[in-house]
C-alpha cells in the first residue's frame, strides 16, 4: 500500500466537504430532528461512511447491475432533495409524519440522499480517475468525522440559533437546496 499524500488528502477532503455541504444542511437536519424526535448520529455517520466507501469501489458496477446510469441516479436524488426544499420553503409537509420515521430518518433521507447523495457519489467516481484510492479513503473518513460532529451537536446548534434564526435559515437554505436540486436535475437530464 502506498503512503498517504497529504496534499491529495487535503484536496479531496475539501472537494468532498464542499459537495456534502454538511454546514449548509444544518437547517434540514434540525427540521428532520424536530419531526423524528431524534437523529442517531452514529447510525447516520456509519451509513454515510459505508455508502461512500462502497460507491468508491463498486459504484459503476452496482449501477450497471440494476440497470441504472449515473444520470438517472442523480435525477432521482435531485427529486427527493427538491421535495425536502419545498417543505422547508413552504412550511408544508409532503412526507407523512410516520411513527416509523424516527427509526429510518437517520438513513433516509439524512444519510442518503442529503449527505451522501447523488452529487457525492458522482464526485467520488470522478475523483477515482485523479487521486489515489487511499487518499480518497482518508478524505472520506475525515468528512464522515465532520458529519458526525455536526449531527452530534445539532441540538446545541438549534439552541444557539433560536426559533427566529432557525426559521430564517430554514427558508434561506430551502431556496439554496431547491437550486441545488434543480442544478443536479438539469445537469443530468440534458436540459
Amino acid at each position: 500500500m502506498q503512503p498517504l499524500i497529504f496534499k491529495e488528502v487535503l484536496s479531496v477532503t475539501m472537494i468532498l466537504f464542499a459537495i456534502i455541504d454538511i454546514l449548509g444542511s444544518i437547517p434540514v437536519i434540525i427540521e428532520l430532528r424536530q419531526r423524528a424526535g431524534h437523529i442517531q448520529s452514529e447510525k447516520a455517520s456509519i451509513a454515510v461512511l459505508v455508502l461512500m466507501v462502497t460507491f468508491l469501489f463498486i459504484g459503476n458496477e452496482l449501477l450497471d447491475i440494476i440497470g441504472l446510469d449515473i444520470s438517472s441516479f442523480a435525477i432521482a436524488g435531485s427529486i427527493v432533495i427538491f421535495i425536502i426544499a419545498m417543505e422547508m420553503i413552504l412550511g408544508i409537509t409532503f412526507f407523512k409524519d410516520d411513527p416509523e420515521m424516527a427509526k429510518t430518518v437517520s438513513i433516509v433521507p439524512l444519510a442518503f440522499p442529503l449527505i451522501a447523495g447523488a452529487g457525492t457519489m458522482t464526485t467520488l467516481l470522478s475523483l477515482k480517475s485523479q487521486y489515489q484510492t487511499q487518499n480518497i479513503l482518508a478524505a472520506i473518513v475525515i468528512n464522515t468525522t465532520i458529519v458526525y460532529l455536526v449531527l452530534k451537536n445539532v441540538k446545541w446548534l438549534e439552541h444557539l440559533l433560536g426559533k427566529a434564526g432557525l426559521s430564517i435559515l430554514r427558508k434561506a437554505f430551502g431556496v439554496i437546496l431547491l437550486a441545488i436540486a434543480i442544478k443536479l436535475f438539469r445537469s443530468n437530464s440534458g436540459l
